[in-house]
């Protein structure tokens, strides 16, 4: 047993969709969060940018001695890949727990996948698709308004903004006969009603959070690092920028009022 907290971090708010799946596998871990939104978003930043980020936001994490770091950030998990490698900790990203789950899912070989820009660029997601089915058709379209999006709130099931953009993304991987659509980011789960609506239910959405936070139990289990079982969970919010407008949404999306258990954070100073 191990009672030190899980470190998750995100560009901004989409990783809370990891902690919602932590906290419902897992309801006796402790969490640790850290949302960069004060620079978000990632997806459009240059690589070096996005590795400098990356390397602050675990050294803040570290200074809480979590058992685990978890990357609930696409973009991180693609472009930041040497630098998550590099940690002493157990830690995930969320591009192989997808792609199996992916691989797994898919009826027809057909996997279509919304990221960032600079996620899809990297090709990090095609790579371990293939390493599960070397035969797979794949479709990676880049989403750069989706972030944005979440992060005002804009998830609305009926928002004509965010179906819009949806629509407009989602057009090649519909044409392309995908029947399953990794949701590469872990903000995009949170728009999966407005996605559905558009696909409809013959396609299967993987949720990228949901599958990081199953590998996250799997490789605690298979540690030893797991909490008490009589121990109840305990969260903390830190944000780079203000964290009224953090507040309000995560505690929408979580079901709870975070206002108490969060925070600013100097990231600068973990440089």
């Amino acid at each position: 047993m191990n009672t030190s907290p899980i470190g998750v971090f995100d560009s901004g708010l989409g990783g809370l969709s990891t902690v919602r799946a932590i906290k419902k596998l897992m309801p006796n871990e402790d969490i640790v969060y850290f949302g960069d939104t004060g620079r978000v978003p990632y997806g459009t930043r240059s690589n070096e940018t996005i590795e400098t980020y990356t390397a602050q936001d675990i050294k803040f994490l570290r200074s809480f001695g979590c058992k685990m770091i978890v990357v609930a950030c696409g973009t991180v998990s693609t472009v930041s890949s040497k630098i998550i490698s590099d940690i002493n900790e157990p830690s995930t990203g969320i591009v192989f727990p997808s792609a199996g789950a992916a691989a797994a899912a898919t009826k027809n070989g057909k996997i279509g996948i919304m990221g960032t820009s600079a996620t899809v660029n990297s090709g990090a997601f095609n790579k371990a698709i293939k390493q599960y089915n070397p035969e797979a058709e794949i479709t990676a379209v880049p989403c750069p308004l989706l972030v944005s999006l979440v992060e005002s709130n804009f998830i609305n099931i009926d928002d004509e903004v965010a179906n819009a953009a949806v629509e407009h993304y989602i057009k090649p991987i519909i044409e392309n006969g995908c029947d399953t659509i990794i949701l590469g980011c872990t903000h995009f789960p949170l728009l999966s009603p407005i996605i559905k609506k558009h696909v409809g239910e013959g396609v299967a959405l993987i949720d990228s959070g949901l599958e990081e936070a199953k590998y996250v139990k799997t490789v605690l289990k298979e540690k030893g690092l797991e909490n008490t079982p009589e121990h109840k969970g305990v969260q903390k919010y830190f944000v780079s920028d203000k964290t009224q407008n953090f507040s309000t949404v995560a505690g929408a999306l979580l079901g709870e009022d975070i206002t108490e258990s969060c925070e600013f954070v100097d990231i600068f100073k973990y440089i």
